[in-house]
């Protein structure tokens, strides 16, 4: 048995069934109620987790507010051209090594937070996300997996014309404004999901579906892209990395965001995100 680990207004809190138990008071003040303070230390949460049916519940998941299971990580990292499909609706060669960009930290909110846009050109992207547990360097692909501290959905949310204002791209910029990084709902611990490699990625925008492909599909597995970065920066607990997106983007169909539109993204084993769009701001994307 593993762990079930979920933010709940800023304190870290475990999951069993429909409820969340505290963190902090079910482990008598051991772990803090900092989220960040519980990456890393697996082992302690499954111990926790197995003796929760003793405690009261602290609430239901279902009526609490949810921020980022990861809100500060060091490192935040972006996998682009990650699916063949995807690259060719793109009209784009796949890279011979990962094609990464980083993604502030800053733009991460909560699994049901509001997505703010700026133009008239935001997309979506459905994607894992994977949370990096023990750090290291140099990690080999065959020992990845034990690197990593859990799964959840992820929403690359990207601004088209910030992302191609220039060449090379700015993927970095066009996909980091505030709130353009939903994650959650849960963080769920690798032994907890039962087909870690192939897991079923669903985006529905106001309920059609655009996206539906499997994790099976990527053309840098997880362990390939920890073992790729590892060599290059020392991944730290709590670094967390977007692993990419199947086909079926917005750019693609001529299908932007708009104000009042519902982004609802599924991972097997790992929930629900469900995101409204909300336009902040009238620049209609020639200003940049």
């Amino acid at each position: 048995m593993g762990f079930r680990l979920v933010n709940v207004e800023g304190r870290a809190a475990l999951v069993a069934g429909d409820h969340y138990f505290d963190l902090e008071e079910v482990s008598a003040g051991s772990f803090s109620a900092e989220p960040m303070d519980a990456i890393g230390h697996p082992e302690r949460l499954a111990a926790l987790s197995r003796m929760l049916s003793g405690n009261t519940p602290s609430g239901l998941v279902a009526s609490a507010s949810l921020g980022p299971p990861v809100p500060s990580p060091q490192k935040s990292f972006g996998v682009g051209l990650n699916y063949q499909a995807h690259a060719d609706e793109g009209g784009m060669d796949v890279p011979d090594t990962p094609l990464v960009f980083t993604k502030f930290p800053s733009c991460l909110v909560g699994p049901t937070a509001d997505v703010e846009l700026r133009s008239d050109f935001c997309d979506y992207e459905g994607e894992l996300v994977v949370v990096i547990g023990p750090g290291g360097k140099d990690i080999a692909r065959a020992d990845a997996w034990d690197h990593v501290f859990g799964l959840m959905i992820g929403q690359d949310i990207s601004d088209r014309v910030v992302q191609f204002a220039a060449q090379p791209p700015h993927f970095d910029l066009g996909k980091s404004f505030d709130t353009f990084g939903p994650v959650g709902p849960v963080l769920v611990s690798v032994d907890e999901v039962t087909a870690r490699d192939d897991l079923r990625i669903v985006t529905a925008v106001n309920g059609e579906v655009r996206q539906d492909a499997s994790t099976a599909e990527m053309i840098f597995d997880v362990p390939t892209l920890i073992s790729y970065l590892s060599r290059i920066t020392t991944l730290v607990p709590g670094d967390i990395i977007f692993t990419g997106t199947p086909d079926g983007i917005g750019v693609a169909q001529g299908k932007f965001l708009a104000d009042g539109d519902v982004i609802t993204t599924t991972i097997d084993g790992l929930g629900t995100m469900t995101n409204r769009c909300v336009r902040v701001s009238d620049y209609q994307g020639d200003e940049i």
